[in-house]
């Protein structure tokens, strides 16, 4: 194949070539991992992304900018090889004691990048059919921030090939927290309404049956990610093993690969290699499972 070079580069038409040749590389080796187990849900901690500009003397930023491309290709990737569940964590809570002006500059970049998808008529997530959803302690963002992401969710909301939720002003313990605080306030409310029935008419709901005592599931309900199930794989880059306040409940059985690429320079091949690591485990995994049940 010949490579048109124009000023910029390599021309449109040899670009959109090379997509091509990648895209059929991409089918023929999905199509030999889906003869195995398949992940229904893969979680990214996408570390690395200020570090990746540092190292290539980029702008201030850029690295993160790099990084939200990453993020549009792994879930290209994703789609393709039909992973139904995508999870990324794209700001702890930890993360507001930065700077200010670090702080400020994802906050701005992440309420550009919903504006860029909300402007688009044919845009990535309606392409692939691509629900999006934002989790976590969504009071602590600005007004604009979270008025943006509501408009998304709205609008990918019938979107139903694959849903991508994205941890924003997030941290574990604090979605454990909420999660418990919501369920003591569900049952304090049935209690009272149990305590306002008329003695000697039939409890709606009585300590014998159980009714007032929190249970698992009760509390689960009311996490964050309740949107969709534990994880199968939880991918970090940048070399680090460590969970980093992510899906501490839902991690329990979840296949744990850490990658030394920073989060910009992750591939398809990452993704593939992670796929090979959960099915050459996932029989072990499932019997953890079961014993567990």
């Amino acid at each position: 194949m010949t490579l048109h070079m124009e000023k910029g580069g390599i021309s449109r038409s040899a670009r959109r070539s090379l997509w091509k040749l990648s895209y059929l590389q991409r089918k023929c080796i999905f199509s030999v991992l889906s003869v195995g187990r398949l992940p229904i849900h893969i979680a990214f901690i996408m570390d690395g992304n200020r570090r990746y500009g540092e190292q290539r003397n980029l702008k201030e930023g850029a690295g993160h900018k790099a990084g939200y491309l990453a993020l549009m290709l792994m879930v290209i990737y994703c789609c393709e090889l039909g992973i139904k569940y995508i999870t990324a964590y794209a700001f702890s809570i930890d993360n507001f004691k930065r700077g200010p002006d670090k702080v400020q500059y994802i906050m701005d970049l992440m309420l550009e990048k919903i504006e860029l998808e909300l402007s688009k008529k044919d845009s990535l997530f309606s392409r692939y059919g691509v629900k999006v959803h934002f989790s976590g302690n969504m009071e602590l963002l600005s007004d604009p921030i979270k008025d943006a992401a509501k408009r998304l969710m709205v609008a990918t909301a019938n979107n139903s090939n694959t849903l991508l939720t994205v941890c924003f002003a997030y941290t574990s313990r604090n979605e454990i927290l909420h999660a418990i605080q919501e369920t003591c306030q569900e049952k304090l409310a049935q209690i009272q309404l149990q305590e306002s029935i008329s003695e000697g008419r039939i409890s709606m709901c009585n300590p014998g049956q159980g009714n007032d005592v929190l249970k698992l599931a009760d509390i689960e309900k009311h996490m964050y990610m309740a949107i969709a199930p534990d994880p199968d794989i939880i991918i970090r880059t940048s070399g680090e093993n460590r969970l980093s306040n992510f899906l501490l409940w839902q991690s329990a059985n979840s296949c744990l690969i850490s990658f030394s690429q920073l989060w910009p320079g992750i591939s398809c091949w990452h993704l593939v290699w992670a796929v090979l690591n959960f099915q050459r485990n996932h029989y072990y995994l499932e019997k953890k499972k079961k014993k567990q049940i």
